[in-house]
């Protein structure tokens, strides 16, 4: 299932990396011509926020996100695989973090009891994240935003599946 899921994040990431590179270009063509697209940048820095989660999510699958070797160096085998083990808890935990942090921010309980009704939801909350929108494409935040409960469900997904899978064999670090 996390395989499956990084490869959808791949995938994801690389159309939102394809609409960075068609959005920045748009921009120099239209400035060119001295045409600007007023919206164009903040569209692209959304769709680079989203390629970035993503792929950071599915660097966690992959054990491939960028790392300090200068501990796993001075270890033997047996103290890397044990400390492999303890980076995996580690992002599990943090993962759990995100989780609980992104639900009272987002306060989906109080958005169900009130209804959906955003206005209620804000009064009795003063939350207003669900109501704020983006400077020059009009939408509402919250779509932008909502890349970090991708980010969530793949980080908690991927940590618990490396956690349980067997430790890779790590390649043996140079010392300098």
């Amino acid at each position: 299932m996390s395989k499956a899921w990084a490869r959808a994040e791949i995938a994801l990431a690389s159309f939102c990396a394809v609409l960075v590179t068609a959005l920045i270009l748009l921009n120099v063509v239209t400035r060119a011509f001295n045409a600007s697209i007023y919206w164009v940048d903040e569209a692209a820095i959304y769709a680079m926020v989203w390629m970035c989660f993503l792929a950071a999510s599915a660097a966690l699958h992959e054990r491939s996100a960028v790392s300090v070797t200068l501990v796993q160096g001075l270890l033997g085998a047996k103290g890397q695989k044990i400390l492999g083990r303890v980076v995996d808890l580690c992002v599990l935990v943090f993962a759990i973090s995100l989780l609980y942090f992104s639900w009272r921010w987002l306060l989906p309980v109080d958005l169900l009891r009130a209804g959906f009704n955003l206005e209620a939801f804000q009064g009795e909350t003063f939350n207003f994240v669900y109501a704020e929108p983006t400077t020059t494409l009009g939408v509402r935040k919250i779509w932008v935003w909502s890349v970090l409960g991708l980010f969530v469900i793949g980080t908690l997904l991927h940590a618990v599946a490396n956690l349980f899978s067997p430790a890779p064999e790590l390649e043996p670090v140079a010392h300098t």
